[in-house]
């Protein structure tokens, strides 16, 4: 049988009082008061955890902390039958206050991966005040939109937000974690089995009768009630005045689900709104780039992170 991997850097849980939620926060090492917190925030259908593989490939020991967002993960969720957006904006911003008055931090390193990334970099251009840098990997956002899709799309809403109750929406159960690695696999076929079976034991749990469920909250399929403004999204990164480095893969996965609605290019010209913006691209990674190239990203991080003239436009290989 193949040995689950083993961490090289040990976490720990705490939980957080956060706007009526017991919030799950992983964190890796001791605060440091004169260095910046490296804040690594998780994806759609992904925990904290999941950042494991690029901790244990860093150099040098940074504090690190990655919470679980609101009904994913060890932050459960279970009143919602919907969720909204500029909630993750403002749990976020409830934490680094709680994280602020622990430690006395006064800035932090904002790493968000995919739906994370986007929280982040919005965060960033509404509270740059807080932010030292950002690091946006691949939160690309999402096609424009127009006025003439809201009724469809209100209607759409009601309709899944009903569904919820009816277990319309209920997320697929396993019946080992064997079968949730396998899942896992499925999805990202990069995923070696040995780390597939550390993330299944942290992205699902087994029930009462041994069925493993994900620890997600099946109301997160709900799509959205708001279209996405990407006129108000410009507004926003238009603001962000911090160092930032977008890192993308050379795979386009979703901009081939998007087709001509919005392109890579679409997107490289959005980020340019950005002030201090460099880009890198990682070779031989899916979407899930942390899982599959954790050194190479830990590697650029802390480079990135540690480098004080890191403010030029530039694309690296």
């Amino acid at each position: 049988m193949t040995p689950v991997y083993q961490a090289q850097r040990q976490s720990q849980s705490h939980f957080f009082s956060v706007r009526g939620l017991q919030y799950h926060v992983r964190t890796w090492g001791e605060p440091k008061p004169h260095e910046a917190p490296w804040v690594m925030l998780h994806g759609w259908m992904d925990v904290g955890a999941s950042f494991q593989f690029v901790v244990d490939e860093i150099q040098g020991e940074p504090f690190v902390v990655a919470p679980d967002w609101r009904g994913f993960g060890l932050t459960q969720d279970e009143h919602h039958d919907h969720f909204s957006f500029p909630d993750y904006l403002c749990d976020l911003d409830c934490l680094l206050d709680l994280l602020q008055a622990q430690g006395a931090h006064t800035h932090f390193n904002l790493i968000g991966h995919s739906m994370g990334g986007n929280v982040a970099t919005l965060y960033a251009g509404i509270r740059g005040e807080r932010i030292q840098k950002l690091v946006n990997l691949e939160g690309f956002g999402l096609p424009p939109t127009h006025p003439a899709m809201a009724p469809e799309r209100l209607r759409r809403w009601m309709k899944e937000v009903k569904s919820v109750g009816s277990g319309a929406f209920a997320l697929n159960t396993y019946a080992s974690a064997l079968e949730v690695a396998q899942r896992l696999i499925k999805t990202n076929a990069r995923l070696p089995l040995d780390k597939a079976l550390w993330l299944a034991e942290h992205w699902a749990q087994p029930d009462a009768l041994g069925r493993w469920s994900i620890l997600g909250s099946a109301a997160h399929k709900v799509v959205s009630a708001h279209l996405y403004q990407a006129d108000e999204v410009l507004s926003v990164l238009q603001c962000i005045k911090v160092p930032t480095l977008c890192v993308h893969t050379q795979e386009r996965a979703l901009f081939n689900k998007w087709g001509a609605m919005y392109t890579f290019e679409d997107y490289l010209q959005r980020m340019s709104a950005i002030e201090r913006v460099q880009h890198q691209e990682i070779a031989h990674a899916s979407h899930m780039l942390h899982h599959d190239q954790p050194q190479v990203l830990a590697n650029s991080l802390s480079q990135f992170l540690s480098d004080a003239s890191s403010t030029g436009v530039e694309m690296t290989g």
